[in-house]
């Protein structure tokens, strides 16, 4: 009986570990997934009360964050394109440019960002230079490519199953329940997380509506000369860019800042650069400052300190690389929960008192 016992207990710990070397393989896009499963999850709750199936209120919830980010960042990289051709027309950039130089004399003759102007500059040999150099990359730009679409599909299939079956995977880990150890400390983890990462959405979405009305109102104020450029836009993308430690939010209204000023220092009044900064000082106080020490509090979970929680999202990224901006703090929520719950039961401490109903988490409004 107890050969049997150890020959399954081996394979259950080579299961174990073939399985732990996948996850590690591809733990940006597992903490990922798990990331948007928790910051989904409320929206996803929510589509039942129009009596939808399952499997349709996942899909309608991954189109829905999707989707638009999808279409967000690639007109973005539309609008570069064109206002990159615009700005060298308009300007004499190239004149003071190194000669020799074969990129510059590419860019110099950026084709119209259509179809036909495609065709058109590859017919008379513009494109030469950009297609001698994606060739020479080939190799390096396809292994980027596949491995980029291979972890969005894992993320997506990831975040589908986890709403679908989140429920019967929390079930099943709580029958290894030990005296309602195991029990208290996953149930307090999940909430936990989900008010984190939930949170970390609904700053996404404020600091976005927040920064569109203030580089709208600036553009309403502004002279023509001094204006920024595609206010909404910028707006939308300084909300996704909070999520960036350290540097968040500056590397959106910094560059935009950066642009007006290049515009008006190359052929507009100098005197319109007051108003550049005042774009500046609207932005640092109303847009950046402001909602972090306001917003952000109210949008931290109950356990979760706000100041763990920012060194966890300025050390993820150095420690682990760009997927610790999820995976760091994460790893805090379940750290912490562990110390206030699982920890003083283990020592022997007696168990927390539960607390009163009518005590709500700060998202519960949410629901």
């Amino acid at each position: 009986m107890n050969e049997r016992r150890l020959v399954v207990a081996g394979f259950g710990a080579l299961v174990v570990g073939v399985l732990g070397y996948i996850a590690y393989r591809f733990i940006a896009a597992f903490t990922i997934a798990v990331f948007l499963y928790y910051s989904t999850r409320r929206f996803y709750a929510s589509l039942g009360r129009f009596r939808l199936p399952k499997r349709a209120r996942a899909v309608l919830t991954i189109s829905l964050l999707a989707v638009p980010l999808i279409l967000l960042l690639s007109y973005t990289l539309v609008l570069v394109a064109v206002e990159a051709r615009a700005f060298v027309e308009t300007y004499p950039v190239f004149e003071a440019a190194p000669d020799g130089i074969a990129w510059f004399q590419g860019l110099e003759d950026l084709p119209e960002p259509t179809i036909a102007g495609i065709v058109e500059a590859y017919r008379a040999g513009q494109l030469d230079v950009f297609i001698d150099f994606a060739v020479e990359q080939a190799a390096f730009v396809t292994s980027v490519v596949t491995g980029l679409l291979l972890n969005l599909l894992i993320v997506s299939i990831l975040t589908y199953y986890l709403l679908i079956d989140g429920e019967t995977f929390q079930g099943w880990l709580l029958r290894f329940d030990d005296d309602g150890i195991v029990r208290e400390y996953f149930q307090a983890a999940d909430d936990e997380l989900e008010a984190v990462l939930f949170g970390n959405l609904l700053n996404v979405i404020v600091i976005s509506l927040i920064s569109i009305v203030v580089f709208g109102g600036y553009n309403a104020v502004a002279p023509s000369g001094a204006e920024v450029p595609y206010p909404a836009l910028a707006g939308a993308l300084t909300g996704i860019a909070s999520l960036i430690p350290v540097v968040g939010m500056k590397i959106v209204y910094f560059p935009l800042a950066a642009i007006a000023a290049v515009r008006i220092a190359l052929g507009e009044d100098p005197a319109l650069l007051s108003y550049v900064v005042g774009f500046l000082v609207l932005s640092v106080v109303i847009v950046d400052t402001i909602p972090d020490l306001v917003l952000r509090p109210y949008f931290s979970g109950e356990r979760t300190h706000v100041g763990l929680l920012m060194l966890a999202y300025i050390f993820g990224p150095i420690v682990f690389g760009f997927y610790g901006l999820f995976f760091a703090p994460i790893v805090l929520v379940l750290a912490l929960t562990f110390a206030d719950t699982a920890l003083p039961r283990l020592l022997g401490a007696d168990p927390k008192p539960d607390r009163p109903p009518e005590s709500q988490t700060k998202l519960d409004r949410f629901r």
